[in-house]
């Protein structure tokens, strides 16, 4: 009820494949794609990017905080149906929802 009521909801995903897009935003080490790239080591870049997606998804909480929104983070839903309505057909995973807007104080 409350994400219905939401004025906004963001998807916190994280991109299975960033490394594909190492040599262009890490372009001072173009080997950094090998840290992660291959069949052995998935799970490695799998926890580098739900990791890194918590930590971007923290800072986006804590600037719409700043301007004065109030957010609610959540987990619990079903991620495989966000997943396969917003991110079908690509590399992206959900990590975690958040409302934004002013809540009741009530």
């Amino acid at each position: 009820d409350k994400t219905m009521a939401a004025p906004v909801v963001a998807i916190i995903g994280y991109d299975t494949a960033f490394y594909e897009n190492l040599p262009r935003l890490f372009p001072h080490n173009q080997e950094a794609i090998n840290w992660f790239k291959g069949p052995e080591k998935k799970a490695f870049a799998d926890t580098t990017a739900f990791r890194n997606s918590s930590l971007q998804g923290a800072y986006l909480i804590i600037a719409a905080r700043a301007i004065g929104l109030d957010v609610g983070a959540m987990s619990g839903f079903n991620n495989e149906g966000v997943d396969k309505e917003f991110w079908s057909g690509t590399p992206v995973k959900t990590n975690f929802i958040a409302n934004l807007g002013h809540g009741d104080p009530a």
